[in-house]
């Protein structure tokens, strides 16, 4: 199945200022984790960014820290255990109309998420990327962006691939999303995704 940006949300991992020189091909995944974000954007998906202990690690790279809201501060190595779950569907979940609300909680319909294809950039893969990936596929189809996450060795990155594949968590690249959220040519927004690739 295609990932459509109707059903998309991005959300960064820890790209972190004190982080990103230790890690194996930094900035190709900055540069990806960008092209990610600038995308998300231009198509109004919804994006969430992690810090991992900000007061150690620093926080976002100045580059994304402007294309998210206020990041989610952590000290699981699991966004998923530190409410990105509950942010991700309220991100998600379509607001209830003044008459739902008003209904008795017994009559009322559950409301599905919206938003259930969660797009995984960030670091380190092995830790804190496979963590949250693992916590967040019970309620959501998440797929980890491989060209826009790494670790400090490449050994560990891949083993991380490696087991989130066995998992069942989708590896995709970061030209794989985008043209899947612009599905055809004649996306208004095709030229200016295109121009962030070339």
């Amino acid at each position: 199945m295609l990932i459509e940006s109707s059903a998309s949300q991005l959300v960064l991992i820890d790209i972190q200022a004190k982080l990103l020189p230790a890690m194996f091909e930094g900035a190709d995944v900055l540069a990806n984790a960008l092209r990610l974000a600038q995308a998300a954007r231009l198509m109004r998906v919804p994006i969430t960014v992690t810090e991992q202990y900000p007061q150690g690690l620093g926080h976002t790279v100045p580059e994304l820290a402007d294309y998210a809201r206020e990041p989610l501060v952590k000290m699981a190595f699991s966004a998923a255990d530190d409410g990105l779950i509950e942010l991700l569907n309220d991100i998600g979940t379509p607001k209830a109309s003044n008459n739902a609300k008003s209904m008795p909680k017994h009559l009322q319909k559950p409301r599905e998420n919206e938003r259930p294809e969660i797009i995984i950039a960030g670091m380190e893969a092995h830790v804190c990327v496979l963590q949250t990936v693992m916590g967040l596929m019970e309620d959501f189809d998440v797929h980890v962006v491989t060209d826009a996450c790494t670790s400090r060795t490449e050994r560990n990155r891949d083993a991380a691939y490696d087991r989130l594949a066995a998992e069942g968590a989708s590896l995709v690249t970061t030209e794989m999303v985008l043209f899947e959220w612009l599905h055809s040519a004649e996306h208004e927004h095709f030229k200016a995704v295109q121009r962030l690739i070339k």
